[in-house]
């Protein structure tokens, strides 16, 4: 999300709700269809993926 530009907060392994929010536009600007709004799942990994490089 952060590489994406969506999230600015720290890396801390919490699935907070700024990092659910960042998520959740993330699927809306792309259209990611395949998962619940929110919810970080397959078609949201593969898309983000598909876009960004690893950490």
């Amino acid at each position: 999300m952060r590489q994406a530009g969506l999230y600015g907060g720290g890396v801390d392994g919490d699935f907070d709700r700024e990092v659910e929010n960042a998520v959740r536009t993330y699927q809306l600007t792309r259209v990611v269809l395949g998962d619940e709004s929110g919810v970080y799942g397959a078609a949201t990994r593969t898309s983000l993926e598909s876009e960004t490089s690893q950490p």
